[in-house]
Parts: structure tokens; sequence; C-alpha cells
């Protein structure tokens, strides 16, 4: 599909940096095209973070996910900051998205992936920053999920565990899965079990 801002233009004008730490976060003014024609100065602070990777581990015989779950510093408004996740880590420089995908998967649930289906790549917030979301859904072996994983070196506390493919399903409608990329896995599983279990037979 053509879209109407193909050619559009914009221009950073001035760049300022504001933190330099884990993250980074810049200050922006932007002048930019607008749907009009004319033009349209901003100014937006934008943090800039390495993409990442998500995996959904399923284990398509036994019809069983197994996820991970963990303190998020994010989730301190909500109440509960321990949320229920896919396995998932930033992508290192000269790393591929795979090799991030298996080396996650075995630090953090211990388990060995095999077959990797990539669903998609997204933002998951780009009003502030321009981190990159590379999605899988990956095979395990749901009956050597169990216990505590992490590193310690990274302040990682995780614990793993296993459901149903309905019971994960089910965690999305009453709000045990809060997080956007474990329901963009879970809904795309949902609408393409039988096929991936046909790639996969």
């Amino acid at each position: 599909m053509k879209r109407d801002t193909e050619g559009f233009s914009f221009t950073i004008e001035h760049q300022e940096p504001l933190y330099r730490g884990f993250y980074q976060m810049d200050q922006l003014t932007i002048r930019h095209q607008r749907f009009d024609g004319g033009q349209l100065t901003i100014n937006r602070e934008l943090m800039d973070r390495a993409d990442a990777v998500c995996v959904l581990l399923v284990d398509l015989p036994q019809k069983k996910a197994v996820f991970i779950e963990q303190f998020r510093v994010g989730a301190l408004r909500d109440g509960n900051p321990w949320l229920i996740e896919l396995v998932a880590g930033l992508i290192d420089k000269d790393e591929q998205p795979e090799q991030v995908a298996k080396r996650e998967a075995f630090e953090e649930t211990g388990l060995e992936l095999g077959r990797l289906r990539k669903i998609m790549e997204y933002l998951p917030s780009p009003g502030g920053t321009n981190e990159r979301i590379h999605l899988y859904v990956g095979e395990v072996d749901s009956a050597k999920a169990s216990g505590l994983h992490g590193l310690e070196e990274e302040g990682e506390d995780i614990r793993v565990f296993t459901t149903s493919l309905q019971e994960a399903y089910e965690m999305i409608n009453d709000g045990s899965i809060r997080n956007a990329a474990s329901i963009i896995a879970l809904q795309w599983l949902q609408l393409h079990e039988s096929t991936l279990k046909d790639e996969w037979a």
C-alpha cells in the first residue's frame, strides 16, 4: 500500500543530551512536513534504547506455554510490579536476534530453544523511545521448565512456570498478563496455532 507520507521530509535542528546511563535521553528539536503541506517544529524527549528480542516459549505437542515472572520497576504504579512475561533481552552490538533469543531463553529459564518462528517487529512506544521489538515464538520441552533463574550481576530474580495454552489465552482476558509483547504473541498464536503445528510437524 502506498502511503501519503512517502516523500515527506523532516530535519533534526537541535539535539541535546539530557542523560547518559544504561539508557540515554536526548531532547530533540525537529521540523517536519505537515499533512496540509506546511511545516511544524516540535520539541520532544527521546529515550534511546537498544532493540530487544521477546520469545513466547511453547510446547505444541503438550499444548503448553512457558512464562517467566519478575519484578518490573515500570509497573510500580499498578501496585503489583511482578509481571508475567516472555523471555526477553536486549540485542548487543553485532548480535543477531535469533542469537539473543537462544541466549536469553537459557539464562532466564534454563531451556534450550528448538525451532524459532518470527512473528513481527514493532515499536512499543514511539512517542518517546526508539526501541524496536523483535517478537518470536520458540519451541521448548515444557517438562524441563521449572525453578528460579536469572543473572545475579544483572539483578535478575526470575521464576519460571508453565501453563496450558488455553490458560495462557485466558490470562489475557482476566488481566493476569499485562505487557504488550506477551499479549501480541499470544493473540498471534491463537490465530496461527494450527498453522504453526503444521510447520513444525
